[in-house]
């Protein structure tokens, strides 16, 4: 697979990564195989993915253990991005946020031991916390960087005043942000500050959570424990809304002897050389199709003509209820 560079700082990782977050939350029921993922997640070291997306927050914990596990054999063969950010109870569940520079050195080193590994080559702050200046955040990373601990720093869903403040304590590698067709809100501001900066773009739900594989319509039932349910984005109303964009993925994509998923992630590739999408799944199928999205070769033409097509659609629905969306973009 081809490979890009995240960040000034010269991290280089597939033009592809591997969101594991789906394999212990968010998305309905949790696979119950432990062996089968790990089976999926070698496989896509195999197939030359390089960079794979974990958090202590996903199960809470258990992802990272996942992940460490499964890439145990090809340690110095990947690259692991995990993230720092909430606060915990007694009983290990979620608890708001938390950024204190005592709790990050006290996540990285549980982080460390959960992924069975001695640095983290790509750390993020999950979300802004707007009790601990940035200032702190990015200067407790850069004494972790220079401890061994940590290879690069990382934001995720931050604003621009933040990545700029911070970037300028310690160098940030990569934002991790939504963006795709489905979600288009970081060409406005984002994008054009992290190309000034030299800092990478790492989209998480590059397949609109699912919704631009086709696979999705206005008759789908969403189970318990599947974050969607609860998107205003994903109501019946607005699927059926929206299906005007997955249409428009299908027609280019009977052209290309390609799925919509694979010309939704072409077209993100194809947008700059340091965006570098990371794609979830449980499913061997779904990986075999996602590898194939980055062979996908979209021409001038054909992009011009997917985005004056797709300018015409009026997509419906907000990102997130207003209660999370308040935890983003600051």
């Amino acid at each position: 697979m081809e490979m890009r560079i995240l960040g000034s700082s010269k991290l280089e990782v597939s033009a592809l990564g591997f969101g594991c977050m789906g394999m212990s939350q968010s998305f309905g029921p949790n696979p119950g195989d432990r062996s089968q993922m790990i089976d999926l997640l070698r496989t896509a070291a195999g197939r030359g993915v390089t960079f794979f997306d974990t958090a202590e927050v996903y199960g809470p914990f258990v992802n990272e253990e996942l992940v460490g596990e499964a890439l145990a054999p090809v340690r110095d063969q990947v690259v692991i991005a995990t993230k720092f950010g909430f606060a915990f109870d007694a009983d290990g569940r979620q608890s708001g946020l938390s950024s204190q520079p005592e709790h990050i050195r006290r996540a990285v080193d549980g982080s460390l031991r959960r992924l069975g590994t001695g640095h983290i080559d790509l750390l993020y702050q999950h979300r802004v916390d707007p009790q601990v200046p940035i200032e702190d955040v990015a200067g407790t990373v850069k004494d972790l960087i220079a401890a061994g601990k940590v290879g690069h720093f990382g934001l995720s869903q931050a604003g621009t005043r933040t990545i700029r403040r911070a970037h300028a304590v310690q160098p940030v590698t990569a934002l991790q942000s939504e963006y795709s067709l489905f979600w288009r809100e970081p060409e406005d501001e984002i994008i054009p500050v992290l190309e000034e900066l030299g800092i990478g773009l790492v989209p998480f739900s590059p397949l609109g959570r699912g919704f631009l594989t086709g696979h999705i319509d206005q008759a789908t039932q969403f189970g318990d424990g599947d974050i969607r349910a609860n998107l205003p984005r994903f109501t019946a109303e607005a699927r059926a809304a929206n299906q005007a964009l997955v249409d428009l993925l299908a027609r280019i994509a009977d052209g290309k002897d390609a799925t919509p998923a694979q010309i939704a992630l072409a077209w993100l590739l194809a947008q700059k050389p340091w965006i570098v999408p990371i794609p979830g799944t449980t499913k061997m199928h779904r990986l075999e199709e996602n590898i194939g999205g980055a062979a996908v070769e979209l021409t001038r033409e054909d992009l011009r003509q997917l985005e004056a097509a797709a300018s015409k659609i009026s997509l419906q629905g907000a990102r997130y209820p207003e209660e999370l969306q308040k935890l983003v973009g600051r």
